[in-house]
């Protein structure tokens, strides 16, 4: 059980130049708004977005229940005897397969490629998938796994790159393929285990260079496409399926059939794991990594930053401390809101800073995107460690990092494709003098949010649109300037309220609006102007790692164009972003 105590504590950072001296500006005029903040429904404390205030202290009763924590026997942790090994070989959905898997209650969980084979053998898994890659088992530093793996009689299904390893390691044939298969594609099924009761004639999603054209002896045929006559083959005798295209993606129709194939029919799984026993293990791993010392959570107040702290305080209680940072780059009126929510709702120990003056300091001149999260990931991080100094033995710093996240920054378990760094991945310096817990970091979002309502949170959180770490510095394009911010902020405000306003919100993923470093002509009022361009982008998905744009309908796009015009100081044309992931990202830095 959570803690009752609730305190919230208000602290103002400037900003050192080089000179030394201190910024003694107290807040910037475009951003000044006086506000009331409630707290334990007795006291209530105004402000001006914190700037004002240089500490404040308001406290609710510090007493609280003990943590009770669920025991579990390490040596059954998560159901491992229905544990799926899936084997990371670059692919960017590799994380995808373990989500499916759990999906049908089948835990699932991802390994480098290079796993060692005692400990593959030590996690005696009910089965093993070799993920897609972008490499040719002919490459030069071609990720390969254990032949041996073949031989422990654990059934094996090969995925794109990994059906290509099966051929090569036992006797067939593979090449580069003239004509290469990305995208949308349709197989003809011959037949097999892996693929009964799925149509004969399929959509899948193929990502292949190369093509099969001989499978190892003793292996059936088991599918077909246009661009390759090999898509599929099995040897059930030696328990080993694989196929030439990814189940795993939404646009594969029969995909979470093929894998509840290999997982029930074929490994013989049950479907026994919830999302109530990765919760009982996250517990039970926090306190026991944590013991004595103290922590701090970097919160935010959307849904990923929440269930992690909660997460924590469930396993620590009075030993958290969340330090929520205002840095100049939030929502509308977010910071107030955050803090109330978080401290009255959760009751969360909370420290809030005013770190926006230092935030946009940094950001000033910046362009470049990756600068721009790296030197904003550096200064939260400073601003962590800044307080941490102030409480006594904390030796961690949780975060809300999601697999998401994770797998478009580095490679956080095998050979995956770096595609942009992330605010809370590869923007941290390497030597920030705290370890992390990140206990919702190979999690999807979808499963974060069911997580969220077994934690009690309510549906403002937990449907609550996901934000990028770095805030609005990468929804600006081009340089950050608090001008450019308030335009922005304004901008997102009417485009969300015009969405909830039209019962649109919870059908859409994700809707938000960017500010281009474009300027064009406009007449208004019967004069020219020649003012910025904002971007509205909507899109809808179920894991974030691919997404298709939201057809708004034409009269709530002309109302959200039509309010921003005239409401918006500095914005005289809106456009609509139709683009999918992939090929382009949902956000545009």
């Amino acid at each position: 059980m959570r803690s009752s105590k609730a305190a919230v504590i208000f602290r103002r950072k400037t900003a050192v130049h080089a000179e030394g001296t201190r910024d003694a500006s107290p807040f910037l005029p475009p951003l000044r708004r006086t506000a009331q903040f409630s707290c334990s429904g007795r006291q209530s404390i105004s402000v001006s977005c914190f700037v004002r205030i240089s500490r404040i202290v308001v406290r609710r009763n510090r007493d609280h229940e003990p943590v009770t924590l669920h025991n579990i026997d390490e040596k059954s942790r998560l159901n491992s005897n229905e544990t799926i090994l899936v084997l990371d070989f670059g692919s960017q959905y590799t994380q995808l397969i373990a989500r499916r898997l759990r999906d049908q209650k089948v835990y699932s969980e991802v390994q480098p490629f290079d796993l060692s084979l005692e400990k593959i053998k030590e996690m005696a898994p009910k089965g093993i998938v070799l993920s897609g890659g972008p490499q040719s088992v002919y490459g030069e530093n071609a990720p390969f796994c254990s032949r041996q793996i073949f031989e422990l009689g654990i059934p094996v299904l090969g995925i794109c790159y990994g059906m290509q390893l099966i051929a090569y390691f036992l006797g067939g044939r593979v090449e580069p393929a003239t004509e290469r298969e990305f995208g949308g594609a349709v197989v003809e099924v011959r037949g097999g285990i892996l693929l009964r009761d799925t149509p004969q004639r399929q959509r899948v999603w193929a990502s292949h260079g190369d093509k099969i054209l001989a499978a190892p002896a003793d292996f059936i045929h088991t599918a077909s496409s246009a661009n390759a006559e090999i898509a599929g083959f099995e040897n059930t005798a030696r328990k080993i399926y694989a196929i030439q295209f990814h189940p795993e993606v939404t646009h594969t129709e029969a995909g979470s059939q093929i894998l509840q194939n290999f997982a029930f029919e074929i490994c013989g799984c049950k479907g026994t794991w919830d999302l109530g026993d990765f919760r009982r293990l996250k517990v039970q791993e926090i306190k026991k990594t944590v013991g004595d010392k103290h922590v701090i959570a970097a919160v935010s107040g959307g849904v990923d930053s929440s269930v992690a702290s909660l997460l924590v305080s469930e396993a620590i209680g009075d030993q958290l401390t969340a330090v929520f940072v205002d840095n100049g780059l939030l929502r509308k009126d977010e910071a107030l809101q955050v803090v109330s929510r978080l401290s009255e709702g959760l009751g969360l120990h909370i420290v809030a800073v005013d770190g926006r003056r230092r935030f946009w300091d940094r950001l000033a001149g910046v362009i470049d995107p990756e600068v721009k999260r790296k030197r904003i990931g550096n200064e939260f991080i400073a601003i962590f460690e800044d307080e941490a100094k102030k409480i006594p033995n904390v030796q961690f710093l949780v975060q809300g990092t999601l697999y998401p996240d994770v797998i478009e920054s580095v490679s956080i378990k095998g050979p995956s494709a770096v595609i942009k760094t992330h605010h809370n991945v590869g923007g941290l310096p390497e030597k920030m003098g705290l370890k992390l817990i990140e206990p919702v970091r190979e999690l999807f979002k979808d499963e974060v949010r069911r997580l969220g309502v077994e934690l009690g949170l309510d549906e403002e959180f937990v449907w609550r649109h996901p934000f990028p770490g770095p805030g609005l510095a990468v929804r600006i394009l081009g340089e950050v300037t608090p001008e450019r911010v308030e335009i922005l902020q304004n901008a997102d405000a009417i485009a969300i309220e015009e969405i909830r306003n039209a019962g649109l919100y919870r059908e859409i993923s994700q809707a938000f609006t960017v500010l281009l470093p474009v300027k064009t002509v406009g007449v208004m009022g019967d004069e020219r102007t020649y003012e910025n361009v904002l971007a509205l982008r909507a899109v809808t998905t179920t894991d974030f790692m691919t997404a298709d744009w939201f057809p708004m309908p034409y009269e709530v796009l002309k109302t959200i164009s039509s309010r921003i015009v005239n409401e918006v100081r500095g914005v005289n044309r809106v456009v609509y972003d139709v683009s999918s992931k992939p090929p382009s990202t949902i956000e545009w830095e």
